[in-house]
């Protein structure tokens, strides 16, 4: 029996294979990314903590001699065990390593993939009708917002996706519904473009912002930069109804419609949030890259076919 095996056995360590899922299972929880496994960590304690580790297990260290420099080097067994772990997962190719997501990210972080979401949905147990919302980003997806983001702002442009549909499988249109949306709300630096509300849960990992097609999903409407825009939940429903459109400078438009809101609709207690926030010849808040604006043809269809005029 080796020194690192006889070590893992005295101190009841966890078997391998539970740390792969439990990585995979928390790759999920912080929506597909985690930093490297270096001392002082937090992902290194909350993955411990997943175990019940006593210290001795968490701070329990291998010491190997390097002969030819004559010194000798300690290794927190628990960190090489959960190196150990994560890189049989990205040689079985449902991660991969912060050396290969830093080319395409800039973090050095381990970033599942689509192979991996599907086997920490089995994992999770999560509802098959669930897979289309989730907010994981896996490789593909960062490669597909990459993608996304570097192609050039089209002059002529359709904002229907005229693709046949059933020559697109689940798994492609699930990493192009989850890209769509990460894409937009990082371009208006997670904030709603109507009402400038920015807010993320307490974990920090999901934000309130949305991404709104302007060109309906449901009516083929394009899953790129240039038929969204991202917004609040209240102003996501009230676009889609056809409260508000833009105008081709991005100005707000209100529906007439709205002075016929009767008696306290649209208020929080005492104050009248949805009227308020919808101000004519209001400019929206846009990205700071002009290239990921609205497309002009997408802002013209929704005026046209929703906007309540």
């Amino acid at each position: 029996m080796s020194y690192e095996r006889g070590m893992l056995e005295k101190l009841s360590m966890p078997a391998k294979q539970e740390v792969k899922d439990e990585i995979i299972r928390t790759l999920f929880r912080h929506n597909g990314s985690i930093k490297e496994f270096a001392s002082g960590e937090v992902i290194v304690d909350e993955i411990a903590a997943q175990f019940s580790l006593s210290k001795e297990q968490r701070e329990s260290v291998l010491e190997r001699t390097y002969l030819k420099e004559s010194r000798i080097v300690k290794t927190p067994l628990w960190h090489r065990l959960l190196y150990r772990a994560a890189n049989e997962l990205a040689n079985a190719h449902l991660v991969t390593r912060p050396s290969d997501t830093i080319h395409l990210t800039g973090k050095k972080e381990w970033l599942i993939t689509e192979k991996g979401i599907d086997l920490a949905i089995r994992l999770m147990k999560i509802p098959s009708a669930q897979e289309d919302k989730l907010p994981v980003q896996s490789y593909e997806t960062q490669e597909e917002i990459s993608r996304m983001k570097k192609q050039p702002r089209p002059e002529q442009y359709i904002p229907f996706d005229e693709r046949q549909k059933n020559k697109i499988t689940k798994k492609i249109t699930r990493i192009r519904s989850r890209s769509f949306r990460q894409a937009i709300i990082e371009a208006y630096n997670f904030t709603c473009s109507v009402c400038g509300l920015k807010i993320n849960s307490p974990d920090s990992l999901s934000w309130e912002v949305e991404a709104a097609h302007i060109v309906p999903h449901r009516l083929n409407g394009k899953d790129d930069i240039w038929n969204g825009i991202a917004l609040c939940r209240l102003h996501h429903w009230a676009f889609d109804v056809g409260w508000f459109s833009f105008s081709n400078n991005y100005r707000m438009l209100i529906s007439p419609q709205l002075r016929n809101v009767i008696g306290d609709f649209g208020n929080i207690g005492d104050m009248a949030v949805f009227r308020n926030s919808l101000v004519s010849d209001k400019r929206i808040l846009l990205p700071d890259n002009a290239s990921f604006y609205p497309h002009e043809n997408s802002i013209e269809w929704h005026r046209k076919h929703t906007f309540c005029s």
